[in-house]
């Protein structure tokens, strides 16, 4: 789409008769001003309920799994629970940028290449749900995209897949939910949370105690620590990840990724010597962002360093070298961000009485994000999700 413009200003003020802090109790209060939590502010509002929205960091910080310029989006899932989940999201993003005049969303197609087993299962769940797709010799693949070397078979997406702007996917998720009447205060960091009764939860803050007939966390890397005692998560392993952008061969490293360049996937096989998968997708005045997936090294996210490990980064480089020739690989611009993975990279979406949890995203979550704040609300509302992914307890 060729949307372009700030994101507007909301249709109503911010917090309606509220606009100031709640003065004891809201419906709903949402943990956590991320993509998840903002896209759960948006739908909870949307659908009329009262809406404190608690984020414990100011706008854009860079201090979780939400920032920055770019996120691939794709439908190539193996699991039927997910193709839904982001055939679902990509009507609601392009609803999202239909709210708030943003652009969001920008369609590049979408490559998989290396491990035959995985693509060839990949293609076989694009196949069952009518998604368009098709192969192409790597030489032909090659001819067409002349910055990358492909190994084996190359499984196109042309037209489901492609890259969100992930500020700009917030500012827009979070001005939607303000439209609608939610209230969002930055630079409150919630305490504890005491649950009361089934109506009833306590939230303790920086900003003073609300009591709320429900909540929704989707805090990150902090819901392991909010959550203790309260619910009963799976193991959620926090790491630091560190892609790297990286410039076009021979340009200016500001210049923008040649439109031309897809999002992909490599799956790499086993015995290649990678430690994982490598993912990259075009980034507008960054170049082309590569990384490996969950690699990181385990971190508290209030102490992390925030700094490239120097050997997993010369290995990034290593592949950039040989399998991405159209990228200057002695230039890398490193990102820092957090995961928080559960044992099989799964989706945590779970209710415990009065308490909503989506926890443990794995690094894959934030394309799925409008489609989980409506399994978010489902379940706050007590209404049928649709999903499996979601646990009513």
């Amino acid at each position: 789409m060729s949307r372009t413009g700030p994101i507007p200003v909301p249709r109503r003020p911010v917090g309606g008769p509220r606009s100031g802090w709640p003065s004891s109790e809201v419906d709903v209060v949402v943990v956590g001003g991320g993509v998840v939590g903002a896209a759960a502010a948006w739908q909870l509002a949307a659908r009329g309920r009262e809406v404190l929205l608690l984020d414990r960091f100011g706008p854009g910080h860079t201090h979780g799994a939400s920032h920055g310029t770019s996120r691939i989006y794709r439908q190539t899932y193996t699991a039927e629970p997910y193709v839904r989940l982001a055939v679902e999201a990509y009507d609601l993003w392009r609803c999202l940028e239909d709210v708030t005049g943003a652009s969001l969303l920008q369609i590049t197609g979408g490559v998989d290449h290396g491990d035959r087993t995985s693509t060839t299962a990949l293609a076989a769940a694009l196949t069952a749900h009518g998604i368009a797709h098709s192969w192409l010799d790597p030489r032909e693949a090659e001819t067409r995209w002349p910055g990358m070397r492909f190994t084996g078979p190359v499984l196109l997406q042309p037209d489901r897949s492609g890259r969100l702007h992930a500020d700009q996917a917030v500012a827009a998720l979070t001005a939607a939910a303000a439209g609608h009447g939610a209230v969002l205060r930055h630079h409150n960091r919630v305490e504890r949370l005491v649950v009361r009764g089934d109506d009833r939860v306590d939230v303790e803050s920086a900003g003073g105690r609300i009591r709320a007939r429900r909540v929704v966390v989707a805090a990150g890397a902090w819901s392991a620590g909010l959550l203790a005692g309260l619910v009963e998560l799976p193991p959620l392993r926090v790491t630091q990840e560190q892609p790297a952008h990286f410039p076009l061969l021979g340009s200016d490293p500001c210049r923008p990724a040649d439109p031309g360049w897809p999002t992909f996937v490599h799956h790499t096989p086993p015995g290649d010597g990678w430690p994982s998968g490598v993912y990259g997708l075009p980034a507008p005045g960054r170049g082309v962002k590569v990384g490996f997936h969950g690699v990181g090294a385990e971190c508290d996210p209030d102490r992390r360093t925030y700094a490239a490990d120097p050997v997993q980064l010369a290995r990034l480089q290593d592949y950039v070298a040989r399998h991405l020739p159209g990228l200057d690989a002695a230039r890398p611009d490193p990102v820092s961000c957090t995961y928080t993975t559960t044992p099989d990279s799964g989706f945590f979406l779970h209710t415990r009485g009065p308490l909503v949890v989506a926890a443990g995203l794995s690094g894959h979550g934030f394309k799925f994000a409008p489609a989980l704040g409506r399994v978010l609300t489902d379940l706050a509302v007590g209404a049928t999700t649709g999903s499996p992914l979601a646990v009513a307890g």
